[in-house]
């Protein structure tokens, strides 16, 4: 009898310490669930770094502007191979292909516009209804240094014309002619891309003064630009902010515009 109360209280020993094992074992594993779970709501991860996405849908042969742009933190496993790190190595390079909002910029799927191939010419991408244009940069604002592949401008003109249409026609004939002429100034071509600028041949395109403005523009604009440039206008070119390419309502100024705009009084019969 004793013998059979002894393995009873045994048995419940084992019976006890097999459920005190279990209890403890759920309660560790629901700890380190509950660890793990805070951890990633506090968003407790692995390393990351810096990568320059598409801020919004960006078309092939665009220069890319800062309005194009973001920056992101992904996990390092998870960058891409030639993604960009910085925002300023992608701004005013030409895309190869069409970029969507979110995308990883990749260095292959850009083009310096400035950049020289062994054969002497730009790595320039023109669209199919457009021309390469090569503007002189005389303006202040080309040789001020400040211009760059990728800006969009305005060119604004200043030409000596006649005051009636047959003395206009006369002068832009190269006829001598009696007509009295007057100064008009008028913004000629607005939002026009940058696609390179030349500078001085054996400089650097960051250090050399530049010599040219490559302009990606239509035929007609073109003819327009050649038309104006040849008859002697005077130009200076006027810089956008980034991703402004809305039309400018402006209206061509003659004297007659600065006299009544400012009230300059004139006497009678000048």
């Amino acid at each position: 009898m004793g013998r059979l109360r002894g393995c009873l209280w045994l048995t419940a020993g084992l019976v006890v310490a097999l459920l005190a094992g279990v209890v403890a074992f759920v309660t560790l594993s629901r700890a380190t669930a509950t660890q793990q779970a805070s951890e990633a709501a506090q968003g407790v991860a692995g390393p990351t770094v810096q990568v320059v996405v598409a801020a919004r849908a960006v078309a092939v042969r665009t220069a890319v502007s800062v309005d194009d742009l973001a920056t992101k933190e992904v996990p390092v496993e998870a960058v891409p191979e030639g993604a960009v790190a910085a925002i300023e190595d992608a701004l005013g390079k030409i895309t190869l292909v069409d970029l969507y909002p979110g995308e990883v910029l990749l260095a292959q799927r850009l083009v310096d516009p400035n950049t020289v191939a062994g054969d002497g010419r730009y790595a320039l991408v023109v669209a199919e209804d457009q021309v390469l244009m090569a503007f002189p940069a005389n303006d202040l604002m080309s040789q001020s240094r400040v211009l760059k592949a990728g800006d969009q401008v305005d060119l604004l003109f200043s030409l000596d014309l006649p005051t009636s249409r047959a003395g206009i026609v006369t002068a832009l004939g190269g006829e001598a002619g009696q007509e009295e002429e007057e100064q008009f100034t008028f913004n000629l071509l607005q939002n026009v891309p940058i696609a390179a600028v030349v500078t001085s041949p054996g400089t650097d395109a960051t250090d050399g003064a530049p010599q040219a403005l490559l302009l990606t523009i239509s035929p007609q604009d073109a003819l327009v630009l050649k038309y104006v440039k040849d008859a002697g206008g005077v130009v200076d070119i006027v810089l956008r902010a980034p991703g402004v390419d809305r039309p400018f309502e402006v209206d061509p100024v003659d004297v007659d515009y600065v006299l009544n705009r400012y009230r300059i009084p004139i006497e009678a019969g000048r």
